[in-house]
């Protein structure tokens, strides 16, 4: 055997470490033979979209918990979508790391309002935010929806509304998409976009 000072110390150095092992009792097979549950043996699976930019990425994610009435699932493990035709499983530095998003303690979970004049955020009910939101909207398009115009001197109705604008959330599917649009529509709203460039 062609032995050189390098071929040496690590010849040398495993013997130490594999007699080191064994003189405490540490037995290589009995190591090798036991088994390591699998991390996602009994969550739960769902499909998601990644809720960062407007490639609306697949997700998978498995949650922890058996459904009982008092446990709370959580949610242990994020990957990539492999059958979603958009990212085929890949995700970005962001999308990869949502799992960050999802558990952190300053996430947002609940609508909150500052009041004019406060400097202090003060929790809401989902209800009493949806009806500020209606009641906001709706003295807004009072004030400001444009019914006619002049046009080559005859009076045309365009019933728009300028000054409100709308964008559709990149996670939703195409026919909530569609629903959004006609709702804008219907309420005169002309600028309005949505987030999804798919």
């Amino acid at each position: 055997m062609d032995m050189n000072r390098r071929k040496f110390f690590r010849v040398s150095g495993a013997g130490l470490a594999a007699s080191s092992l064994a003189a405490l009792g540490f037995s290589p097979t009995a190591a090798l033979a036991e088994t390591r549950a699998f991390k996602l043996s009994r969550t739960t699976e769902t499909r998601s979209t990644c809720p960062y930019c407007s490639v609306s990425c697949g997700l998978i994610m498995y949650t922890l918990g058996d459904k009982a009435k008092n446990v709370k699932s959580t949610i242990v493990h994020v990957e990539g979508d492999p059958d979603h035709p958009v990212n085929r499983g890949t995700l970005c530095p962001k999308g990869a790391g949502v799992m960050d998003m999802i558990q952190s303690p300053n996430r947002v979970k609940f609508p909150q309002v500052r009041e004019p004049g406060s400097a202090d955020w003060k929790r809401i009910s989902w209800e009493d935010a949806l009806t500020r939101v209606a009641k906001h909207m709706k003295a807004d398009r009072d004030a400001n929806l444009v019914k006619t115009v002049e046009k080559d001197g005859k009076t045309v109705t365009v019933n728009r509304w300028n000054t409100t604008g709308f964008l559709i959330s990149s996670a939703s599917s195409n026919e909530s998409g569609y629903l959004s649009v006609k709702i804008a529509r219907g309420l005169g709203i002309v600028t309005l976009d949505t987030q999804a460039r798919i």
